[in-house]
């Protein structure tokens, strides 16, 4: 934005035989102090490898077509770099970069990778493994001619020690966020060719990570790393609206598991501190105490404790519904274009978070986002047509 320069002149002319006197000016007004660049996040590198289209589509040959879509060899790097945890304090945080080697400027994608359970550390981006979800599709679509950043999340790869804050929208933003600078840093120093362009996509966990690092970029952002496109998928976008669908609920849910490592993240990370038997029934309390990750039932009424469940229909805990509300990235108005994707038989992340946001950014004004429902898709059905309709949906711009 350029800056507007006042200059007032003001002359009084004589009104006797003496000279006149001499016009004054008015100092130019100062310009407000430009804010220093961002101090860089990125600490080092290394290269993982570098693998020729036909590796990477013979990755996908299970799903037609989609292998030749594969133009350029691809070299992956693993990324370290500073970034902030839940309580402010600078971490070492790592990823994966995925680089094609092009002859003109690519744009850059931020990869948000979903829900990854304490025992498949390995999966995480930056260690590419084959289990990881960047190995194959997201692979074949570096080699389209994307760069991709691709965060491990606080509590994976170089920061594995710390707990990962599950469904924490500001930290998975935030570690995305430095993420996508770092992989721009890199790139810099690698004289690798990438344009302004970025897009953001995501899946379940990566799908709510996306959404929150879309509203974080265009709020914080919005000069530096500009959203080109973002396209989530299967995100709990709603943390409110869910947290009473799961209190309510009276069938089988087969996500509760994941759902106590919600609640142990949100108090820990907003210092609740309450006692499990607050949350739980008996045996489950005792159980989850000796074990976070011990099975809990799939019935919500049997699981979760009378108080707890009062609490969250009822709104009666301000903290905890405070807590809940926080983590809410339904209702904003984006200003890039933004694709909701979501199964309509979605088992474990309902499809009213996709349709709710849908909604409230709609009624805020916002013109270009778009409702794309897989019709019958499963949490893991409908994840393989998301994959291919974002990449369809982010080839527009």
């Amino acid at each position: 934005m350029g800056l507007l320069w006042l200059i007032m002149l003001g002359a009084v002319p004589g009104c006797s035989s003496a000279s006149p006197e001499p016009a004054t000016v008015a100092p130019p007004t100062a310009p407000p102090p430009v804010a220093p660049p961002p101090a860089p996040v990125l600490v080092g590198s290394s290269l993982i490898g570098e693998y020729a289209p036909a590796q990477l589509a013979a990755r996908v040959a299970d799903i037609p077509l989609v292998g030749a879509l594969a133009r350029y060899s691809v070299r992956v790097y693993r990324l370290t770099y500073t970034t902030r945890n839940t309580d402010g304090q600078a971490v070492t945080a790592s990823g994966a970069v995925l680089v094609p080697v092009a002859p003109a400027a690519v744009p850059v994608i931020s990869y948000q990778h979903g829900t990854l359970q304490p025992d498949e550390e390995n999966r995480a981006p930056s260690y590419y493994s084959q289990s990881s979800e960047i190995w194959s599709a997201v692979s074949v679509l570096a080699a389209t001619g994307y760069v991709v950043s691709a965060p491990d999340y606080i509590g994976y790869g170089a920061s594995k020690a710390l707990p990962h804050p599950y469904e924490h929208g500001a930290s998975l933003a935030s570690a995305s966020a430095d993420m996508l600078r770092a992989t721009r840093e890199f790139c810099a120093q690698q004289n690798i060719n990438i344009n302004k362009k970025n897009f953001l996509l995501g899946y379940s966990e990566g799908g709510y990570a996306t959404m929150a690092l879309h509203q974080l970029l265009e709020e914080k952002y919005a000069a530096t790393l500009p959203v080109t496109a973002s396209a989530p998928g299967a995100g709990a976008y709603h943390k409110s609206a869910f947290a009473r669908y799961i209190l309510n609920s009276t069938e089988p849910l087969n996500f509760l598991s994941t759902y106590v490592w919600v609640l142990r993240t949100y108090d820990r990370v907003y210092q609740l501190n309450r006692p499990l038997s607050y949350y739980y029934q008996q045996p489950y309390a005792t159980r989850l105490q000796a074990d976070p990750f011990s099975a809990v039932p799939r019935q919500a009424a049997e699981l979760f404790a009378p108080a707890f469940r009062q609490a969250v229909l009822t709104s009666s805990d301000a903290p905890l519904t405070a807590t809940l509300t926080a983590n809410d990235v339904y209702d904003w108005q984006p200003r890039a274009p933004l694709a909701l994707f979501h199964g309509t038989a979605d088992d474990y992340v309902p499809f009213f978070n996709s349709e709710d946001a849908y909604n409230a950014m709609r009624a805020r004004g916002a013109i270009q986002v778009e409702l794309r429902p897989i019709p019958g898709g499963t949490h893991f059905t409908a994840a393989p047509v998301y994959t291919l309709q974002a990449y369809a949906f982010i080839s527009q711009f």
